[in-house]
């Protein structure tokens, strides 16, 4: 009887037990805590997302695709590098967008929009001898005050070698590009042969802001007065020498114009306005150019400042800034000019002749446009207060233009109406009747046909390697007028 008595006790004891384990709950599960994402790669999320002009295209830049909380950091977080996020939250890069850049010093944007760099002080193209690949340069022009201006260095200049080292295409890089020192060695066209010569200048780079202004001039071409203005970007420090110009160009009752486009990659849309003004007038009830943001933007802007956010307009004054007062646009009221194109013109250049055509003849001469009909604005890494956080800096596209009849989206470029290329064996001077591109020029304005003027030529075929433009990263950026502030 006992021992039954002490095995019911201990099933009892046995039974409890198992009860009790059976009730424990199990311990809550500790939340996972996802870090906020760094600075840098927060403020390069936000400003896309904001302003980026092909956000709705982006599924990286959805809203609906973070709902879940905390899913933005979780993303942000996977990307080490500012940079690999930055590319990978744009729309097709490289095929669509190829101009919108991140950068980890905002000085390389200041410098870049003051036309500010470390340089020699020439502009060239270079190409390849043969199929061995040897390249030469040729000089396309000279920038005012700098080492190669000095050395007298001269547009159609040619160049075989630096350091006494013939230029490849596996060396030119680390020669040409990537010294801020060397000895460039010159060569000579004879016969459709390039032939190195005696003559050698040695060049050290200096910190120098390029006077977009290369040449104007005024002189008689079949009885009429013509205004000849050689312009290299459009740079805002130099919107009052600009007008300058065209007030010497007033002052000489210029009849005809020829603006020389060809090495101009773009810059500021604000100075693509004040140029059409001074040329074309100053009727601020005219459309210059009308702008196209993301969805968002587009009705933020308008809703604070109307649809007038959505056009630039002729102009009658530049705009007055910290330095300089406000000042009266000198313009010719023209209803015809002559503008020469190349491969390097592109963005401010091609809104001027897109923006121009509507209102006047607008007669283009060269090749090929670049085809960029899209603009960028500057956003540092800074507080609300506008304190800087970090040195990262970007620039997106965000608006996209049309002219007043809604032209854009011209991807192959602008087409011009005289097609022809400069000749590269004869770079005679800027403004030299016999220089081809304005020869061209002058054969239509008088009406002479082109067979009959004498040109100089020493016409050899070209096989491009690279020109200037391709080691600027923004050569052919177009930034957003600064006057309409978009940030939010």
């Amino acid at each position: 009887m006992k021992t039954s008595i002490y095995l019911r006790i201990i099933s009892i004891i046995v039974f409890s037990i198992l009860v009790s384990f059976g009730c424990k709950k199990d311990p809550a599960p500790v939340p996972v805590v996802i870090p906020a994402a760094n600075e840098v790669n927060a403020f390069v999320w936000n400003r896309l997302h904001d302003y980026y002009l092909w956000n709705g295209l982006v599924t990286g830049l959805s809203d609906e695709k973070y709902l879940v909380k905390d899913s933005l950091n979780r993303m942000l977080n996977k990307h080490a590098d500012p940079q690999e996020l930055f590319t990978s939250l744009l729309y097709k890069h490289s095929e669509i967008d190829k101009w919108s850049f991140l950068v980890d010093n905002s000085k390389t944007i200041t410098d870049w929009i003051s036309g500010t760099s470390k340089t020699m002080g020439y502009d060239f193209m270079l190409g390849r001898i043969g199929t061995n690949g040897d390249i030469f340069g040729f000089v396309r022009y000279i920038i005012k005050g700098s080492p190669a201006e000095a050395a007298g260095m001269k547009r159609g200049d040619i160049f075989l070698k630096v350091n006494d080292q013939q230029l490849t295409v596996s060396n030119y890089q680390t020669l040409l590009i990537n010294s801020e020192n060397y000895t460039l060695g010159f060569a000579t066209i004879a016969n459709k042969t390039i032939s190195a010569n005696s003559r050698t200048v040695t060049m050290t780079a200096i910190d120098l802001q390029e006077n977009p202004i290369n040449k104007d001039t005024v002189f008689i071409y079949n009885n009429q007065i013509v205004g000849y203005l050689v312009y290299n970007g459009f740079n805002s420090d130099f919107d009052l020498q600009l007008n300058s110009v065209f007030k010497t160009f007033k002052d000489a009752n210029v009849q005809q114009m020829v603006l020389d486009l060809r090495y101009n990659g773009g810059g500021s849309v604000q100075s693509s306005v004040y140029l059409a003004s001074m040329i074309y007038g100053t009727d601020e009830s005219k459309v210059f150019a009308s702008s196209q943001y993301n969805t968002n933007l587009q009705n933020y802007l308008v809703g604070q400042y109307g649809l007038s956010a959505l056009t630039d307009n002729f102009t009658n004054t530049i705009s007055a800034t910290a330095k300089n007062p406000a000042t009266s646009i000198n313009s010719l009221n023209l209803q015809k000019i002559y503008i020469i194109v190349s491969d390097n013109t592109a963005s401010a250049s091609e809104l001027l002749i897109n923006g121009l055509k509507p209102y006047m003849n607008v007669r283009v001469v060269g090749i090929n446009t670049v085809g960029k009909y899209v603009g960028s604005a500057t956003f540092d890494d800074t507080d609300a207060n506008g304190v800087a956080i970090s040195k990262w800096a970007m620039q997106p596209i965000v608006v996209k233009y049309a002219n007043k009849l809604g032209v854009s989206d011209f991807v192959n470029g602008l087409t011009p109406d005289i097609n022809v290329a400069e000749d590269i064996a004869n770079l005679l001077p800027f403004g030299d009747p016999h220089e081809k591109l304005l020869s061209y020029v002058l054969s239509d304005m008088s009406g002479i046909p082109i067979t009959s003027m004498t040109l100089k030529s020493a016409q050899i075929g070209l096989k491009k390697v690279a020109d200037s433009h391709d080691f600027k990263p923004f050569a052919t950026d177009m930034y957003i007028n600064p006057i309409k502030n978009i940030h939010r």
